[in-house]
């Protein structure tokens, strides 16, 4: 009996739609008989993959299957109909059909009659493969284009969120989730309550995020920044560089963003939707302004104690008097005096509060102490209001803004030819010319804008000499400056001191070499209370 050839087959579809799938069966139905004609084949198996694209091969189960297969020695020969269907990234196709030949493995393009058995089968095969793979980047091009003609019709592309669903390319309001969206733009920009109080407030409500498991201050922010509950739809946030990989990325200027106002139903009135994207901002600043409101008080986080190295933490108290306001050991406030635990860890700590009033003294004696440099001090501040300020020219880039227009105007241009020769009806060509023309006006607000930022810029640099006059009106430490001080001071390290109404004290001051240690004592109460420094030093 004769020995035959065992032979595999390879067939893909790149969708799962139904006339794809019966192109599936057409490939099966076409091997199967291709084979039976062959007296010196036998079948051992045909190998398949749906929904998945050419251009990778890492994600098709049904190829990776066979190649394992063929490494195996369950067959010498793989049939599939063209290069495409094996594979439409030209590297991946060498690379694979060099690795078969080396296991003694060929494979048979029968459409574009290629066997790699043959001499000059690598040869003919890199032409088709390079063929298909440009095939494949040409597709993805027209992809790419209608997709985002579609998208400045208006198409959404994505999936259900929060507050939504998405059917047919169209967001419609989802009303068991609208109070929860309400409720998280109410509680962020209305209460002033933080992202993880947020999260952990809507777990302890019981209510479930879509499609996470759980609630988090990275999902909250995600929901606050989100343009589509005021209305808007914003598309192209990611953008896919390689049409090989499928990798997507966040588009940061890559390409330019789709975005048209009022598109939907919105769950959040512009107004709240305003104020949380300013309230965001604001929380989220540069660098000096985080500074600012990430501190409450203009010494927060910068008294330490001598003791035992733990924070110092503000104490405040309502009296007859008036307001009683100090700093504490954080370790004293939370377990008193240093003594043992259960355990037999130290707990707690000996050192004393200090008044708030006492810092002050402090400070405003510091600065009196080192006024020699304060030509120095007045730079470094002048320095850092300009940066809060922002005293510079606007960074709208009128040049580019132009650019565009000129651009949309071409588009429309394009848009009327695509009509003429078929490609859209007059509808179609009527609401593309009406989305550029409104964008076309949005970019004409932009450089009138633009200008007027100019005429504001102009006003702010007039203004800045009026802050230099106040600066020095502020530098000559006539009275108590907590602004000043939030800026200049690096630390204040405590020290207990056993004498009753006396503190110890070490001022560190920015861009200053050397501590200034203070010994203090304070008398009186209410009206009455008054700091005097019985001592100080410079120290390294």
């Amino acid at each position: 009996m004769e020995n035959k050839l065992r032979v595999a087959a390879y067939a893909r579809v790149s969708t799962e739609k139904d006339d794809q799938a019966n192109s599936l069966d057409s490939q099966k139905s076409y091997f199967a008989n291709y084979i039976s004609n062959q007296r010196n084949m036998e079948l051992s198996k045909v190998y398949f993959d749906e929904g998945i694209s050419g251009t990778q091969t890492g994600k098709r189960a049904g190829f990776n299957q066979m190649i394992q297969d063929a490494l195996s020695g369950k067959f010498k020969l793989i049939l599939t109909k063209e290069v495409s269907r094996f594979a439409r990234n030209t590297v991946d196709t060498l690379s694979y059909t060099r690795k078969l030949k080396e296991a003694g493995v060929g494979v048979i393009f029968t459409i574009d009659n290629i066997d790699t058995r043959d001499s000059d089968g690598e040869l003919r095969l890199t032409i088709m493969a390079s063929l298909a793979q440009e095939e494949s980047r040409k597709t993805s091009e027209r992809v790419k284009w209608g997709q985002r003609r579609r998208m400045e019709q208006g198409v959404v592309f994505g999936r259900d969120m929060l507050g939504y669903t998405v059917k047919n390319g169209i967001l419609s309001i989802n009303p068991e989730e609208v109070p929860v969206v309400k409720a998280i733009f109410h509680k962020y920009t209305n209460e002033g309550k933080g992202t993880h109080v947020i999260a952990r407030e809507l777990i302890e409500e019981g209510l479930r995020p879509k499609r996470i498991s759980q609630w988090s201050n990275t999902v909250i922010l995600r929901v606050l920044r989100n343009e589509k509950y005021v209305g808007d739809l914003c598309q192209k946030k990611t953008f896919t560089p390689d049409y090989l990989t499928h990798k997507k990325k966040y588009n940061r200027g890559n390409e330019e963003k789709i975005y048209i106002k009022d598109h939907h139903e919105a769950i959040i009135d512009r107004d709240l939707w305003n104020r949380t994207q300013t309230e965001l901002k604001r929380r989220s600043p540069s660098d000096i302004q985080k500074s600012r409101h990430s501190n409450r008080y203009w010494c927060s986080g910068k008294i330490c104690c001598g003791e035992c190295d733990s924070r110092f933490v503000s104490r405040t108290k309502k009296l007859t008097t008036g307001t009683y306001k100090a700093w504490r050991c954080y370790r004293a406030a939370n377990h008193g005096i240093l003594k043992t635990d259960a355990d037999g860890k130290e707990i707690g700590c000996n050192n004393h509060s200090i008044n708030e009033r006492a810092l002050l003294v402090c400070m405003k004696y510091c600065v009196n102490l080192i006024c020699q440099n304060q030509k120095q001090l007045r730079r470094e501040i002048l320095s850092d209001i300009q940066a809060v300020c922002g005293e510079q020219a606007p960074a709208i880039d009128e040049a580019k803004i132009r650019q565009k227009i000129d651009a949309i105007e071409e588009k429309k241009r394009k848009c009327v030819d695509a009509m003429l020769e078929g490609m859209l009806t007059r509808e179609e060509l009527k609401k593309q010319t009406e989305w550029y023309d409104d964008e076309l006006s949005r970019l004409h607000s932009l450089i009138a804008e633009n200008e007027q930022n100019y005429k504001q810029y102009s006003r702010q640099k007039e203004q800045m000499a009026d802050l230099e006059k106040m600066l020095d009106e502020i530098l000559s430490f006539n009275e108590e400056n907590e602004t000043l001080y939030r800026e200049i001071l690096e630390k204040i390290v405590v020290y207990r001191e056993s004498e009753r109404g006396c503190s110890r004290l070490v001022v560190w001051l920015k861009s200053l070499p050397f501590g200034i240690r203070l010994k203090i004592k304070s008398t009186g109460k209410g009206e009455d209370y008054h700091t005097e420094i019985l001592k100080s030093e410079f120290i390294e």
